[in-house]
């Protein structure tokens, strides 16, 4: 009778091991867990800029304000008729 009782608790043992500590177990499902949190953290930031991005490019499809403003920004664009003010802070 008393080996089968040490037969029982070693074999447990083993699937309590297995359980928690072996590949597939608890410890590895709380990572996996972990990882899918950082993951789904990161679409969400994609998610925003491909909003963006995509509201950008509709607008630069649909209206010529948006090319006029990208031409004034980036390239220094000034239509007939205007004036360009430039102002410069004191050192």
């Amino acid at each position: 009778m008393k080996w089968v009782t040490v037969v029982l608790i070693a074999a447990l043992g083993g699937f309590q091991y297995n359980l928690w500590l072996s590949k597939g177990g608890w410890r590895d499902m709380w990572s996996l867990q972990d990882q899918v949190v950082e993951q789904e953290a990161k679409n969400h930031v994609l998610t925003l800029r491909n909003a963006a991005l995509d509201a950008e490019v509709t607008d630069l499809s649909e209206g010529r304000d948006a090319i006029a403003e990208i031409a004034r920004v980036d390239l220094g664009y000034i239509q007939n008729g205007e004036v360009f003010y430039r102002l410069v802070k004191k050192p």
